[in-house]
């Protein structure tokens, strides 16, 4: 029995970020829910920060992904160029497919 989730989503794969204004500790930002991204990379599985903020073992440990956004997805009056770009860490259970024709 292993004590961590499995991996949802690959590289390169469209996400959105949970919409959710949950009180306590949390790690996401606010500023980025809601928000589409693309997957970068799998950072690897780690203990939860949010249950470790109070004194809980974290587990089972959580995908953390590095997500990639546009900064006028972000930000939609940004005045820089078009391919600027942020990166977020953000653990799975924050993350959502994210499908195109769906999106709004």
């Amino acid at each position: 029995m292993s004590d961590a989730v499995a991996p949802r989503f690959a590289v390169g794969e469209p996400v959105r970020v949970r919409v959710a204004h949950p009180p306590g500790h949390v790690r996401t930002p606010f500023y980025i829910r809601g928000k589409r991204g693309v997957v970068e990379r799998l950072c690897g599985q780690y203990a939860n920060p949010e249950e470790l903020a109070y004194g809980r073992d974290g587990k089972p440990r959580l995908p953390l992904y590095r997500v990639r956004f546009r900064q006028c997805e972000v930000w939609p009056e940004y005045a820089g160029a078009p391919e600027d770009t942020l990166d977020v860490e953000i653990y799975q259970h924050w993350l959502e497919a994210d499908d195109p024709c769906t999106a709004g």
